[in-house]
């Protein structure tokens, strides 16, 4: 969320060399599909030493999350109106300022978009975690529901399955329903004058 935020801000706000350029690559690695370089990062992660472990997979899932936040929140600055942010320049804030107490609280709705899609994604991704992951200790509940299925001798332990489906739905419910007002405030700003 952090590195989204800072990014979207400066792709919005900041003119850099090759900006657009810049944006354009990091837009184009959404077009890459995720199998194609899964072979890759396993071999990169292994040299480094983070085959196995959370960390390797929770850097994977943030490089694959990335693009499309950075677009998201790109999209969300762009839409406040730049003379918000040069009043409080006028009033001697200074770039951290402003991006903490002015466009934060106005871009909230996108943060909160943002938010919701990776975790979402992440909570609910199979295959990284599968290939990835070897002990069962450390294993995801999309692949440990996926081992409960695939019982002793083709038998299917419905219980346990449905447990642990309700498991795995309970966080997306509860993050979703406290989420749920930042969504209705995003819809209907800028819906009346």
């Amino acid at each position: 969320m952090v590195i989204s935020l800072l990014a979207g801000y400066g792709f919005s706000r900041f003119r850099f060399p090759a900006k657009n350029l810049i944006f354009v690559a990091i837009m184009t690695t959404i077009m890459i599909p995720f199998q194609s370089i899964l072979t890759p990062l396993f071999v990169m992660l292994s040299r480094l030493g983070l085959q196995n472990t959370h960390l390797g997979l929770i850097l994977v899932y943030t490089t694959l999350q990335l693009p499309f936040s950075v677009f998201m929140m790109r999209n969300a600055f762009d839409a406040v109106p730049t003379e918000i942010e040069e009043a409080a320049r006028i009033d001697g804030a200074d770039t951290w300022l402003i991006l903490r107490r002015i466009m934060l609280p106005l871009v909230l709705p996108g943060v909160v978009t943002v938010a919701i899609f990776a975790f979402l994604n992440s909570w609910n991704e199979f295959l990284a975690a599968l290939i990835l992951l070897t002990e069962d200790k450390n294993y995801t509940l999309p692949v440990m529901m996926s081992a409960v299925r695939a019982g002793r001798m083709g038998a299917v332990d419905w219980g346990a399955l449905q447990a642990g489906v309700t498991v795995m739905m309970l966080p997306c419910l509860v993050i979703f329903l406290s989420l749920q007002r930042y969504y209705v405030r995003g819809l209907t700003a800028g819906a009346v004058k």
